[in-house]
């Protein structure tokens, strides 16, 4: 397939237009024609912008569905690794969608809007595959719905995320603590905002009508002008989102992982009522103790280790990078690496092959920075 036709199969956000209008560079991500950074800010200052002022981001490409109606609690929880039964209405939590044994079909997020009825929010990359799966797989296939086109998503982040919110969009959720979620009103229609994000800072995660996002994410940047808000594109997500060692599917994450490897193990409920798909394949390796870790790494030879370096030993690889940058905030080359167990503690130094040559980095916490959501 041509590059041209293969473009032309790219889905495009109801925000498109407004990024090419702001000078976004436009690139292909997970089917979606999406912003990698902007024209006149760059990576990094959309990095620094999130970090002291505010950012928006368009996350529209990820997926929704919907889970409602009799029995849609023990339907969802069957499903999922946390304990969705325990959580009030408009509250929400992270949870893994498992295989049987134990790998990780997906990371995702549950918001639970009422007391039977969840949004379920998804990677852009495993919508389709996540909504086969949940469906052959429920006990009431029946209310499971794919909403996703009936959402856009907005996401505002960093230290004057409430500011600005207050100015446009004021109402219940502001205030509330992280993991929350409340209807507000924007020009008459229905906008869903949670105190949730993938940055590290305070912020909210919007998700409205498609027919408003344009209207709403104007009314942001407007809104947010003279705070020095900046819209903010796919490559300052990643370096956010790595400076708080948040997981990422496809590369921390994965079909062959499993969540104690991840350490997400926090988001695994075994004990709950019901058990949940690979619940038992995941007691398994819990009791017995995994043989590989995910760790943070600071480079201290120079260079970067992407995604896919290996770690070596005697000459042999025994692990590898899942994710690695140039941290703004540091101004150091950061990484998250899968290592053997007996490796993986605080100050360990280990070396990464980088082009043939060896590398030393040492295995360091994660977030590998205080924001304003780690400071306190």
């Amino acid at each position: 397939m041509s590059e041209q036709n293969a473009s032309e199969k790219l889905l495009r956000t109801p925000l498109f237009a407004a990024h090419v209008a702001a000078g976004g560079q436009m690139v292909p991500f997970a089917g979606w024609e999406m912003p990698v950074q902007y024209a006149g800010h760059g990576v990094v200052a959309e990095h620094m912008a999130t970090r002291t002022t505010a950012g928006l981001f368009d996350v529209s490409h990820m997926g929704e569905i919907l889970v409602e109606g009799a029995g849609a609690t023990a339907t969802l929880n069957g499903l999922v690794t946390n304990d969705i039964s325990k959580l009030e209405e408009g509250a929400a939590c992270y949870a893994l969608l498992c295989h049987a044994n134990g790998g990780t079909v997906d990371d995702l997020f549950v918001y639970r809007l009422g007391p039977e009825r969840f949004l379920v929010c998804v990677n852009a990359s495993n919508k389709d595959k996540d909504y086969a799966y949940m469906k052959a797989h429920a006990s009431h296939p029946e209310l499971l719905h794919d909403r996703s086109d009936d959402f856009a998503q907005i996401a505002l982040q960093g230290p004057k995320a409430l500011e600005i919110m207050e100015r446009v969009l004021p109402g219940e959720a502001l205030g509330l603590p992280r993991n929350r979620i409340r209807v507000h009103s924007f020009r008459g229609a229905d906008a869903m905002v949670a105190t949730t994000g993938y940055t590290g800072e305070p912020g909210y995660e919007i998700y409205c009508p498609p027919e408003v996002a344009n209207d709403l994410w104007k009314a942001l940047m407007a809104g947010g002008q003279d705070l020095g808000i900046c819209p903010v594109g796919l490559g300052a997500r990643d370096t956010l989102r790595l400076e708080m060692g948040y997981a990422l599917y496809g590369h921390e994450l994965d079909d062959d992982t499993n969540g104690y490897e991840a350490k997400v193990g926090w988001a695994i409920k075994l004990d709950k009522a019901g058990g949940f798909i690979g619940r038992d394949a995941l007691a398994a390796i819990k009791a017995a103790g995994v043989k590989r870790k995910l760790v943070g790494l600071k480079m201290v030879d120079r260079g970067i280790a992407r995604e896919g370096t290996p770690v070596v030993k005697d000459g042999k690889k025994i692990g590898h990078v899942t994710s690695g940058t140039h941290s703004p905030v540091l101004k150091q080359a950061i990484a998250m690496a899968y290592v053997p167990t007996e490796l993986a503690a605080l100050g360990t130094v280990i070396t990464v092959e980088l082009r043939g040559e060896p590398r030393k980095a040492e295995v360091v916490a994660y977030p590998f920075v205080q924001t304003g959501l780690t400071a306190n």
